[in-house]
């Protein structure tokens, strides 16, 4: 994705990101990052704040709580001295994600199963085009 011209309005910031306005504010209410302020009090998003909160994004939609964003983006805020830390609460993390996904896919599977039964059992239920994903292989 391009970068666009810096520093961006909330509204911006909130379009490039793919969230809404009211999510970067709560975000900001909550401590997660510092915004730089303009002459009228607006938030102005640099490169830094918005890569920041890529990876805040990221870490949310992936199931990490407020708590633990809270910690990432303190740990962040010591530099260089947080990141032992925030290395080893990346690695928690991605195991939580690597063990919900391994789960999800015996469930998708499952699924499958079950639809390619009912497929079997009921043919004239059954659609006649290819199905809409590959079938989990692993």
């Amino acid at each position: 994705m391009a970068q666009p011209p810096l520093p961006l309005s909330i509204q911006d910031a909130a379009a490039h990101l793919g969230v809404s306005a009211h999510t970067l504010r709560y975000y900001d209410r909550e401590g997660l990052l510092a915004v730089p302020r303009g002459g009228g009090g607006e938030r102005q998003y640099t490169s830094a704040e918005l890569g920041l909160l890529r990876m805040l994004i990221r870490l949310r939609r992936t199931g990490m709580g407020m708590a633990g964003l809270r910690e990432f983006s303190r740990l962040i805020q010591l530099g260089e001295a947080g990141v032992p830390a925030r290395r080893a609460l990346l690695v928690a993390h991605e195991q939580a994600v690597a063990a919900r996904l391994e789960a999800m896919q015996g469930d998708l599977q499952a699924i499958r199963e079950k639809i390619a039964l009912y497929d079997r059992l009921h043919p004239e239920v059954a659609p006649t085009s290819a199905p809409l994903a590959e079938p989990v292989t692993s």
